[in-house]
Protein backbone atom coordinates (compact mmCIF):
# COMPACT_ATOMS: atom_id res chain seq x y z
CA UNK A 1 0.00 0.00 0.00
CA UNK A 2 2.80 2.43 0.90
CA UNK A 3 4.39 1.93 -2.52
CA UNK A 4 1.10 2.83 -4.22
CA UNK A 5 0.55 5.92 -2.06
CA UNK A 6 4.08 7.12 -2.77
CA UNK A 7 3.26 7.40 -6.48
CA UNK A 8 1.22 10.52 -5.66
CA UNK A 9 2.78 13.94 -5.11
CA UNK A 10 1.04 14.57 -1.78
CA UNK A 11 3.23 17.55 -0.85
CA UNK A 12 2.28 19.47 -4.00
CA UNK A 13 -1.38 18.66 -3.30
CA UNK A 14 -1.29 19.77 0.34
CA UNK A 15 -2.31 16.17 1.12
CA UNK A 16 -5.65 16.32 -0.71
CA UNK A 17 -5.87 14.44 -4.00
CA UNK A 18 -8.57 15.59 -6.49
CA UNK A 19 -10.66 12.62 -7.64
CA UNK A 20 -12.86 12.54 -10.74
CA UNK A 21 -15.60 9.91 -10.49
CA UNK A 22 -16.89 8.32 -13.70
CA UNK A 23 -19.63 5.78 -14.35
CA UNK A 24 -17.95 2.56 -15.47
CA UNK A 25 -20.52 1.82 -18.18
CA UNK A 26 -21.56 5.19 -19.60
CA UNK A 27 -18.33 7.12 -18.79
CA UNK A 28 -20.55 9.95 -17.49
CA UNK A 29 -18.73 12.11 -14.96
CA UNK A 30 -20.70 11.74 -11.73
CA UNK A 31 -18.85 13.97 -9.29
CA UNK A 32 -15.52 15.36 -8.16
CA UNK A 33 -14.18 14.98 -4.61
CA UNK A 34 -10.94 14.68 -2.62
CA UNK A 35 -9.04 11.87 -0.94
CA UNK A 36 -6.33 12.11 1.64
CA UNK A 37 -3.94 9.19 2.13
CA UNK A 38 -6.27 7.43 4.57
CA UNK A 39 -9.29 7.77 2.28
CA UNK A 40 -7.32 6.45 -0.68
CA UNK A 41 -6.03 3.51 1.37
CA UNK A 42 -9.58 2.65 2.43
CA UNK A 43 -10.81 2.98 -1.14
CA UNK A 44 -8.11 0.70 -2.51
CA UNK A 45 -8.48 -1.95 0.19
CA UNK A 46 -12.30 -2.03 0.28
CA UNK A 47 -13.04 -1.09 -3.37
CA UNK A 48 -15.72 1.21 -1.90
CA UNK A 49 -15.18 4.94 -2.49
CA UNK A 50 -14.08 6.90 0.60
CA UNK A 51 -13.35 10.62 0.49
CA UNK A 52 -12.11 13.40 2.74
CA UNK A 53 -14.73 16.08 3.26
CA UNK A 54 -13.28 19.57 3.67
CA UNK A 55 -16.53 20.90 5.15
CA UNK A 56 -17.00 17.94 7.53
CA UNK A 57 -13.27 17.67 8.21
CA UNK A 58 -13.38 13.88 8.27
CA UNK A 59 -13.27 10.75 6.15
CA UNK A 60 -16.65 9.78 4.74
CA UNK A 61 -17.76 6.73 2.84
CA UNK A 62 -19.83 7.71 -0.15
CA UNK A 63 -23.38 6.59 0.59
CA UNK A 64 -22.93 6.29 4.36
CA UNK A 65 -26.24 8.10 4.89
CA UNK A 66 -28.10 7.34 1.67
CA UNK A 67 -26.87 3.83 0.90
CA UNK A 68 -25.83 5.11 -2.54
CA UNK A 69 -22.34 3.65 -2.39
CA UNK A 70 -19.77 3.61 -5.19
CA UNK A 71 -18.04 0.29 -5.92
CA UNK A 72 -14.73 1.07 -7.59
CA UNK A 73 -13.84 -0.88 -10.73
CA UNK A 74 -10.54 0.84 -11.59
CA UNK A 75 -8.12 3.61 -10.57
CA UNK A 76 -6.21 5.80 -13.03
CA UNK A 77 -3.53 8.33 -12.06
CA UNK A 78 -2.86 11.25 -14.41
CA UNK A 79 0.51 12.09 -15.99
CA UNK A 80 1.42 14.64 -13.30
CA UNK A 81 0.66 12.25 -10.43
CA UNK A 82 -1.73 14.76 -8.88
CA UNK A 83 -5.25 13.79 -10.04
CA UNK A 84 -7.08 10.47 -9.79
CA UNK A 85 -9.83 9.11 -12.02
CA UNK A 86 -11.93 6.28 -10.65
CA UNK A 87 -14.55 4.30 -12.56
CA UNK A 88 -17.38 3.11 -10.36
CA UNK A 89 -20.62 1.21 -10.22
CA UNK A 90 -22.98 3.75 -8.65
CA UNK A 91 -25.78 2.51 -6.43
CA UNK A 92 -28.68 4.95 -6.68
CA UNK A 93 -27.46 8.46 -7.48
CA UNK A 94 -24.19 10.33 -6.96
CA UNK A 95 -25.50 13.81 -6.14
CA UNK A 96 -26.97 14.89 -2.80
CA UNK A 97 -29.71 16.69 -4.76
CA UNK A 98 -31.08 13.31 -5.86
CA UNK A 99 -29.67 13.55 -9.39
CA UNK A 100 -27.48 10.94 -11.06
CA UNK A 101 -24.59 13.38 -11.56
CA UNK A 102 -23.47 16.50 -9.70
CA UNK A 103 -22.93 18.24 -13.05
CA UNK A 104 -26.43 19.31 -14.01
CA UNK A 105 -26.35 23.13 -14.09
CA UNK A 106 -25.55 24.91 -17.36
CA UNK A 107 -23.05 27.65 -16.49
CA UNK A 108 -24.24 30.53 -18.65
CA UNK A 109 -28.00 30.11 -18.31
CA UNK A 110 -28.03 28.57 -14.84
CA UNK A 111 -30.55 26.05 -16.17
CA UNK A 112 -30.76 22.60 -14.56
CA UNK A 113 -30.59 20.04 -17.36
CA UNK A 114 -31.78 17.08 -15.28
CA UNK A 115 -34.37 16.45 -12.60
CA UNK A 116 -33.93 14.73 -9.26
CA UNK A 117 -34.86 11.06 -9.35
CA UNK A 118 -34.52 10.51 -5.58
CA UNK A 119 -36.10 12.40 -2.65
CA UNK A 120 -33.01 13.81 -0.91
CA UNK A 121 -35.07 15.05 2.08
CA UNK A 122 -35.93 11.50 3.04
CA UNK A 123 -32.30 10.37 2.73
CA UNK A 124 -30.33 13.12 4.41
CA UNK A 125 -32.79 14.70 6.83
CA UNK A 126 -34.02 18.25 6.95
CA UNK A 127 -30.91 19.88 8.49
CA UNK A 128 -28.40 18.53 5.97
CA UNK A 129 -30.81 19.10 3.07
CA UNK A 130 -31.41 22.70 4.19
CA UNK A 131 -27.66 23.30 4.54
CA UNK A 132 -27.01 22.06 1.00
CA UNK A 133 -29.90 24.16 -0.31
CA UNK A 134 -28.42 27.23 1.38
CA UNK A 135 -25.05 26.47 -0.25
CA UNK A 136 -26.76 26.27 -3.64
CA UNK A 137 -28.40 29.68 -3.08
CA UNK A 138 -25.07 31.49 -2.54
CA UNK A 139 -24.90 32.64 -6.14
CA UNK A 140 -28.62 32.93 -6.84
CA UNK A 141 -30.36 36.20 -7.69
CA UNK A 142 -30.69 38.30 -4.48
CA UNK A 143 -33.90 39.83 -5.84
CA UNK A 144 -35.64 36.44 -5.78
CA UNK A 145 -33.86 34.59 -2.95
CA UNK A 146 -33.74 35.69 0.69
CA UNK A 147 -30.75 33.41 1.26
CA UNK A 148 -28.86 34.95 -1.66
CA UNK A 149 -29.73 38.41 -0.33
CA UNK A 150 -28.19 37.56 3.05
CA UNK A 151 -24.97 36.38 1.38
CA UNK A 152 -24.88 39.46 -0.85
CA UNK A 153 -25.21 41.82 2.14
CA UNK A 154 -22.33 40.10 3.92
CA UNK A 155 -21.21 39.01 7.35
CA UNK A 156 -22.71 41.83 9.40
CA UNK A 157 -26.22 41.17 8.09
CA UNK A 158 -25.88 37.41 8.54
CA UNK A 159 -24.67 37.80 12.13
CA UNK A 160 -27.28 40.45 12.93
CA UNK A 161 -30.01 38.00 11.94
CA UNK A 162 -28.53 35.26 14.16
CA UNK A 163 -28.55 37.62 17.16
CA UNK A 164 -32.02 38.91 16.29
CA UNK A 165 -33.54 35.42 16.03
CA UNK A 166 -31.82 34.30 19.24
CA UNK A 167 -33.39 37.28 20.99
CA UNK A 168 -36.84 36.50 19.61
CA UNK A 169 -36.49 32.91 20.80
CA UNK A 170 -35.67 34.08 24.34
CA UNK A 171 -38.71 36.39 24.35
CA UNK A 172 -40.93 33.49 23.27
CA UNK A 173 -39.44 31.43 26.09
CA UNK A 174 -40.11 34.21 28.61
CA UNK A 175 -43.70 34.42 27.38
CA UNK A 176 -44.03 30.62 27.75
CA UNK A 177 -45.37 30.52 24.18
CA UNK A 178 -44.59 27.03 22.87
CA UNK A 179 -45.68 27.66 19.28
CA UNK A 180 -43.59 30.82 19.08
CA UNK A 181 -40.61 29.00 20.60
CA UNK A 182 -40.80 26.37 17.87
CA UNK A 183 -41.22 29.02 15.15
CA UNK A 184 -38.33 31.16 16.42
CA UNK A 185 -36.10 28.10 16.98
CA UNK A 186 -36.66 27.21 13.31
CA UNK A 187 -35.73 30.76 12.26
CA UNK A 188 -32.64 30.68 14.48
CA UNK A 189 -31.58 27.29 13.09
CA UNK A 190 -31.93 28.54 9.52
CA UNK A 191 -29.86 31.68 10.14
CA UNK A 192 -27.19 29.70 12.01
CA UNK A 193 -26.96 27.37 9.00
CA UNK A 194 -26.53 30.42 6.74
CA UNK A 195 -23.63 31.55 8.94
CA UNK A 196 -22.08 28.07 8.84
CA UNK A 197 -22.53 27.91 5.06
CA UNK A 198 -20.82 31.28 4.69
CA UNK A 199 -17.72 29.66 6.22
CA UNK A 200 -18.30 26.29 4.49
CA UNK A 201 -18.70 24.48 7.82
CA UNK A 202 -20.92 21.44 7.50
CA UNK A 203 -23.49 20.79 10.28
CA UNK A 204 -21.88 17.35 10.43
CA UNK A 205 -19.07 18.98 12.42
CA UNK A 206 -21.61 20.15 15.02
CA UNK A 207 -22.85 16.56 15.27
CA UNK A 208 -19.26 15.37 15.70
CA UNK A 209 -18.66 17.87 18.50
CA UNK A 210 -21.86 16.90 20.31
CA UNK A 211 -20.92 13.22 19.98
CA UNK A 212 -17.49 14.00 21.44
CA UNK A 213 -19.15 15.41 24.55
CA UNK A 214 -21.42 12.44 25.27
CA UNK A 215 -19.06 10.89 27.80
CA UNK A 216 -17.89 14.19 29.26
CA UNK A 217 -19.61 16.28 31.92
CA UNK A 218 -20.50 19.85 31.01
CA UNK A 219 -18.15 21.17 33.70
CA UNK A 220 -15.26 19.07 32.45
CA UNK A 221 -15.91 20.16 28.86
CA UNK A 222 -15.86 23.85 29.81
CA UNK A 223 -12.70 23.38 31.87
CA UNK A 224 -11.02 21.75 28.87
CA UNK A 225 -11.38 25.02 26.94
CA UNK A 226 -9.37 27.08 29.43
CA UNK A 227 -6.03 26.18 27.84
Amino acid sequence: MKEILNKIDWEKLDNLLPVIVQDKDSNEVLMMAYMDQEALSLSISSKIAHYFSRSKQRIWKKGESSGHIQTIQSFFLDCDNDTLLIKVHQEGVACHTGRKSCFFTELQSGEAISEASVDSHAIYGVIDTLYHTIQERKFADPSTSWTAKLFAKGDNTILKKVVEEAGEFTFAYKDNNENEMVYEAADLTYHMLVALAAKNISPDRIKQELARRFDMSGIAEKNSRKD
